[in-house]
């Protein structure tokens, strides 16, 4: 099993930033790709961004990219997410996950319990 912490959430104006971390505990020693989904209120659980084991594949969803970076801790198991230029759409739980692949339609195993993200306007 694999345990997945978030933090870094909280309230930004818009236009502003937010840096997420995640640190993943228990069964590390599994070169898992991780990355964060987030739900905004009302609306389906959505991928935001990942990032493989060895941190040389990123992906990004359309509307983040240009705008977040994701990126990988030294000692591979956490994963931090630089978000700027943030917009009142993109308020919502940030939750970290990790798996075996990384990508946008890959299956994630593990998840984290989020953290929220607002951004006013």
């Amino acid at each position: 099993q694999v345990q997945l912490v978030e933090s870094g959430g909280g309230l930004a104006q818009a236009g502003g930033s937010l840096r997420l971390s995640c640190a993943a505990s228990g069964r590390t020693n599994i070169e898992y790709a991780m990355g964060w989904f987030h739900q905004a209120p009302g609306k389906e659980r959505e991928f935001v961004s990942a990032i493989n084991w060895s941190g040389s594949d990123t992906y990004y969803e359309a509307s983040v990219k240009g705008r977040f970076t994701i990126s990988r801790g030294s000692a591979k198991n956490t994963v931090s997410l630089q978000m700027n230029s943030l917009k009142p759409e993109d308020t919502a739980v940030y939750s970290c996950v990790a798996g075996v692949v990384a990508g946008p339609s890959a299956r994630y195993n593990y998840w984290g319990q989020g953290t929220q993200v607002t951004v006013s306007s």
